[in-house]
């Protein structure tokens, strides 16, 4: 019985790192890539939670090296210094200010956790560093961790440079430095537990899981070690027992010998090759941070692009909850790049990819009635703002789409039915 038992607690611990801990009917996550946390906040309780987000991705909160050649670049929050929560999003008290009040609002918040390596071989010595931490790159010497020469794996390393430079060899890959990234000996349990005391700080605060970085060069086995020492959520928003969502960056385009299939076993994997597919279909190839600042017309100020608020993408959000576990229907296509598809009795949507307009009459699957495009508009007090669709008893609709359109598709769903 007790083994019984056991099989059934690692079964739990397997299936709830696929979770992404949403509310129901809350399936995308949107990743609000260098903003500040007070400004996340903000937009958790404006934006995101009213237009049924349900999650954030933020950048790395951990102390990382400041860099000022060049001036700043995006590229320094991947490389700790200590796991500090401070960094030019903000400090530690504004971190659990914008998940509490993100979680409040049922927006989640997922951690980009950098745990494979510090900061580079050439960082120098000294506390430029965003806490303002002393460490010495060269000595290999992390004090405010504390992490030592002993934590590295240089001497497992078996290339001149110390760098990767086959990604043939899956020892070079996974055991060498990174872009002369100070490579940790995760396979070591003093650092395995040191990251684990990071990735628990975090979920006590509250997160809801992780996207860990450069996880293709990681030993697998490794991942698992320190995700076994993950507490369950934090219950104040959380069921008891909730394990943090893990989604793990492996770059595989195929070609080399590491797959994205190697680390199924600890979370969810990012797919590279799926928007590389879907931009060849669609081609029809074969510094300090300023404020995120919304402007009346509800667009971003002060230089940020905030594709999260194109009425497009926020309401194809909209879309992706309506339709969410409905099954895959009505597949109609001209032969050529003119294709529709429905989801069960939910939602249908129609491209015209072709250099020709579009008239059909497609089988949608959806009510009679009257539906609001919510790509060229949506529907407000009972009205459409765009296009209007037709659908018949027997589910038939009418689709025009011309190529000259600022957007050459139509997607209509249940709930914006007049």
């Amino acid at each position: 019985m007790q083994l019984l038992l056991l099989l059934f607690a690692a079964v739990g611990l397997c299936w709830g790192q696929y979770n992404p801990n949403t509310l129901a009917k809350r399936t995308s996550i949107v990743h609000l890539f260098e903003w500040r946390w007070q400004d996340i906040a903000l937009e958790c309780e404006r934006y995101l939670a009213p237009n049924g987000f349900g999650g954030v991705q933020v950048s790395p909160p951990n102390e990382n090296i400041v860099i000022t050649n060049p001036n700043r670049p995006w590229w320094e929050r991947y490389q700790p210094i200590s796991y500090k929560l401070c960094t030019r999003s903000g400090n530690e008290e504004e971190f659990r200010d914008m998940v509490t009040r993100c979680n409040n609002v049922g927006v989640r918040i997922y951690v980009d956790a950098v745990v494979n390596h510090m900061c580079g071989a050439a960082g120098g010595s000294g506390t430029h560093s965003t806490c303002g931490s002393y460490f010495n790159a060269g000595n290999r010497d992390f004090p405010a961790v504390p992490y030592s020469g002993w934590d590295f794996n240089d001497g497992k390393c078996h290339t001149g440079s110390g760098e990767i430079e086959n990604y043939g060899d899956i020892y070079q890959v996974r055991d060498c430095r990174l872009s002369s990234l100070l490579d940790l000996a995760l396979e070591k349990d003093y650092v395995r537990s040191k990251v684990a005391e990071y990735l628990n700080h975090l979920i006590d605060i509250g997160v809801a899981g992780f996207r860990l970085d450069a996880a293709k060069h990681m030993w697998p086995g490794d991942i698992r070690a320190f995700l076994d020492k993950l507490n369950d959520l934090n219950t104040q928003w959380f069921p008891e027992g909730t394990k943090p969502f893990i989604f793990q960056e492996v770059i595989d385009l195929g070609g080399e010998p590491i797959k994205g299939s190697d680390y199924f076993g600890n979370g969810r994997v990012t797919e590279f090759k799926y928007g590389a597919k879907l931009g060849t279909v669609l081609r029809k190839w074969d510094g300090e941070k300023m404020a995120v600042t919304i402007n009346e017309d509800t667009t971003c100020g002060n230089d940020w692009v905030c594709e999260h608020r194109w009425r497009q993408i926020k309401n194809m959000v909209i879309f992706r909850n309506v339709v969410d576990g409905e099954p895959f229907s009505n597949w109609w296509d001209n032969g050529s790049n003119q294709v529709a598809f429905g989801r069960g009795n939910k939602g249908f949507i129609i491209f015209n990819n072709d250099d020709w307009n579009m008239n059909v009459y497609v089988q949608t699957g959806l009510p009679a009635g009257t539906y609001c495009d919510v790509i060229s508009g949506q529907k407000e007090n009972n009205k459409c703002t765009g296009k209007q669709v037709f659908v018949s008893g027997d589910g038939m609709a009418n689709f025009q789409i011309n190529t000259d359109v600022e957007d050459p598709f139509i997607a209509i769903h249940v709930e914006a039915k007049l």
